[in-house]
């Protein structure tokens, strides 16, 4: 098959060998060597292309890390693109587990599986040759970017992860079917990329909640570590999504973040009134759609009793104009006194 590059020297098709490599990637962990520019990552556009270079790194990855902190170890930042800082601090806390000769591995891919009918597939943003160059400023390896067949190579998959409860309530409730998408592609992604450990964010904690139950109900060989939601200053959740607010949504938007440090603001008090604190904010709002205000267990996503004591997550997701917004926050919660 004939190649096409686009503006980031990418090569596209599905060409054997190293079609994929991007031009100046680097074979050394992390990218280019000292006082010269970032090494964009080698891209991988086949399951072919995405084995050379795992198999190459397996070959050449040292015992034992540089700083002789341990064997040297393969990290995976799975995404679905349109990258931006929080992403991005994925991959920096990547290279850091993986170690000083370790194998960083990002994957873009837009699944299919977990969009709804109605939902945003085809608008969601993409923006591979913008991302490939973020991700040389942070230490990328290798880019998986597979198409849709490569992934579900005889089409939609018959046998899926379930999610159980957890994909049934809260965004299941909303989106049906989506945890369930999420976590097909996510073993899916494990069993390809073949990595010791998994990076995810914790705005998403309903999704890090199911990922890391099912690492351990089906006994995968990885370490699942979640990352602390990274925001602007004004407090917006960094998302994707955040692209498709107008100036006047963004600010009502922020109304999220705000009731989310009110409900743990009031946590002291007992857990109704963290609810009762987060939703009057919220009800204040103009132009905000509550889909849903959750105090839960952590662990279970179980609606945490009125006299819980200890740690609980408050989980909001909310429509501003047409843009679906997520975002949670821990919340300590004392007994309420009567």
């Amino acid at each position: 098959m004939t190649s096409t590059t686009d503006g980031a020297g990418v090569a596209r098709g599905d060409d054997t060998g190293a079609a994929g490599t991007v031009a100046g990637a680097s074979d050394s962990p992390g990218g280019a060597d000292a006082g010269s520019a970032p090494a964009r990552p080698l891209v991988a556009r086949t399951r072919e292309d995405l084995r050379e270079a795992l198999v190459r790194w397996t070959m050449s990855a040292p015992i034992a890390s540089v700083a002789g902190e341990g064997p040297a170890r393969r990290a995976v930042v799975m995404t679905m693109g349109a990258l931006h800082e929080g992403h991005l601090e994925l991959v920096r806390r990547a290279r850091e587990e993986a170690g000083a000769g370790g194998q960083v591995v990002v994957t873009i891919f837009v699944n299919p599986l977990q969009f709804g009918e109605g939902e945003d597939l085809a608008a969601y943003p993409r923006d591979l040759a913008g991302d490939l160059e973020k991700l040389a400023s942070v230490g990328a390896d290798v880019v998986f970017a597979p198409a849709p067949d490569t992934v579900y190579p005889f089409g939609e998959p018959v046998v899926r992860v379930s999610a159980g409860r957890i994909g049934e309530v809260l965004e299941g409730d909303f989106r049906p079917g989506h945890m369930d998408g999420v976590l097909t592609v996510v073993l899916k992604l494990t069993h390809l990329v073949r990595p010791d450990v998994a990076l995810f964010g914790e705005k998403d904690a309903q999704q890090l909640l199911a990922v890391r139950r099912m690492a351990a109900d089906l006994d995968l060989d990885v370490e699942i570590v979640g990352v602390p939601t990274v925001r602007d200053p004004d407090g917006l959740a960094l998302s994707s999504r955040n692209a498709y607010l107008s100036g006047p949504e963004r600010e009502r938007a922020l109304a999220l973040s705000r009731a989310l440090h009110a409900g743990a603001e009031a946590g002291p008090r007992g857990a109704a009134d963290v609810r009762r604190t987060a939703s009057d904010v919220l009800n204040a709002a103009d132009g905000v759609e509550v889909d849903y205000l959750a105090l839960v267990d952590p662990i279970t996503v179980d609606d945490v009793p009125d006299d819980h004591s200890g740690p609980a997550l408050l989980l909001v997701a909310a429509r501003v104009g047409t843009t679906r917004l997520i975002d949670n926050q821990a919340v300590e919660v004392s007994p309420q006194v009567t």
